[in-house]
């Protein structure tokens, strides 16, 4: 398995694909290069996670249109955006988008690596996030329905009459079904009940 960290290039411009990817390649990184943002939409379902640097000035889609497009489909994967002198409001627009960065050409190597490492350092805290909630929802799979629901009740700082009114059951009942959370989950505390219960979304 091939444990070096995986860079997008996305660029018309083949000059830039080339410098870029050497620069990149000779610093430890994997290089995957792309040019136009049609092409790089049209293979990303199957492209490998990494970080993206697109460039904001290409014709047919331009890189504003191609973060639209990802976020639409759902692609997790950090931007960082390349652009030109006189792009900078442009940038801007992106980096509201949600794009971690920006870069303006010429590059320097130190700023390149620096956002590069920083849109790394939101790929892997975007996976924690990820993995704490599928681990959450497994451990939550053992509760049954009317169980999640008085969880759901707690996570949302309800007090037992509140949530035994909204479920149409009695306080007790709702005591009982709590009790059953806690050893089900195995947890010693609410607060460890509730810790698993916000990973899993609960509580919104």
């Amino acid at each position: 398995m091939n444990d070096k960290k995986l860079v997008h290039i996305v660029d018309d411009e083949e000059a830039i694909r080339r410098s870029m990817g050497f620069m990149l390649k000779t610093s430890g990184f994997q290089v995957e290069t792309w040019d136009s943002g049609r092409a790089f939409l049209k293979e990303v379902r199957h492209a490998e996670r990494g970080c993206i640097l697109l460039d904001i000035r290409m014709p047919d889609l331009d890189g504003l249109e191609v973060q639209r497009l990802l976020a639409e489909r759902g692609v997790a994967m950090p931007i960082v955006i390349m652009t030109g002198h006189g792009d900078i409001s442009t940038a801007i627009r992106a980096m509201k988008a949600g794009a971690v960065d920006f870069l303006e050409k010429p590059f320097e190597k130190a700023t390149v690596i620096a956002a590069i490492e920083e849109s790394f350092g939101r790929l892997a805290l975007a996976n924690s996030a990820t993995s704490r909630a599928a681990d959450a929802e497994t451990r939550l799979g053992v509760l049954t329905a009317r169980e999640r629901e008085v969880l759901d009740g707690l996570a949302k700082g309800l007090p037992n009459k509140t949530i035994a009114y909204d479920l149409g059951i009695s306080a007790r009942t709702v005591e009982v079904h709590r009790a059953n959370v806690m050893t089900k989950l195995e947890v010693r505390s609410l607060s460890d009940a509730l810790r698993i219960a916000f990973a899993a979304g609960l509580g919104r």
